[in-house]
């Protein structure tokens, strides 16, 4: 037991266990605290992202009930029916003023869900739907008023508006955020 290499041997390998033991309990501890400052600072984005998409979310919600408000067939045929319009002409402005509206507020379809926005586009079309079949019910012939008075007449025959089954889906998603 008087062996130089034994003695240092017993002299080392506690210290060496003791510090392999510390080194390895501080760098799990150093390794958990990183895990948990990574997942805090990746909770504080998200707060920080809700943060900022929700009022643009909330955005698309007003300006696609805008949208679907401003293509509502009677108000859409008062604000553009102008006296000195043919059938054709009004017929034309109304669907053109429908499209641009909508290619104006397509972007706003990355807010909302699938769902509405397919509602979003089904009340498009069909208000489109009804203009082009008002328009054939007068003939080609027509006045604008005649085209006009007929637009008002399916739409009284209609249960809802075109754009109300869109509305109504945009304030359900809204009353969800909430």
């Amino acid at each position: 037991m008087n062996d130089p290499v034994v003695l240092v041997l017993v002299a080392i390998l506690p210290s060496l266990v003791v510090f392999l033991t510390a080194f390895y309990s501080i760098r799990h501890f150093l390794g958990a605290r990183t895990a948990e400052r990574n997942a805090e600072h990746l909770a504080g984005m998200r707060i920080d992202d809700r943060k900022q998409v929700l009022p643009l979310r909330l955005q698309a919600y007003e300006r696609l009930t805008l949208f679907l408000e401003r293509i509502q067939p009677g108000p859409l045929v008062l604000r553009i029916h102008r006296a000195s319009m043919d059938a054709r002409d009004l017929q034309s402005a109304l669907s053109s003023t429908i499209r641009e509206e909508f290619e104006h507020n397509v972007t706003q379809q990355i807010y909302v869900s699938d769902r509405a926005w397919q509602k979003v586009k089904q009340a498009k079309e069909e208000t489109i739907r009804l203009v082009n079949m008002s328009f054939e019910q007068v003939g080609d012939g027509a006045s604008g008023g005649d085209l006009s008075r007929k637009v008002f007449e399916n739409v009284a025959r209609l249960t809802h508006a075109p754009s109300q089954e869109g509305i109504v889906a945009l304030k359900d998603e809204v009353r969800r955020l909430f």
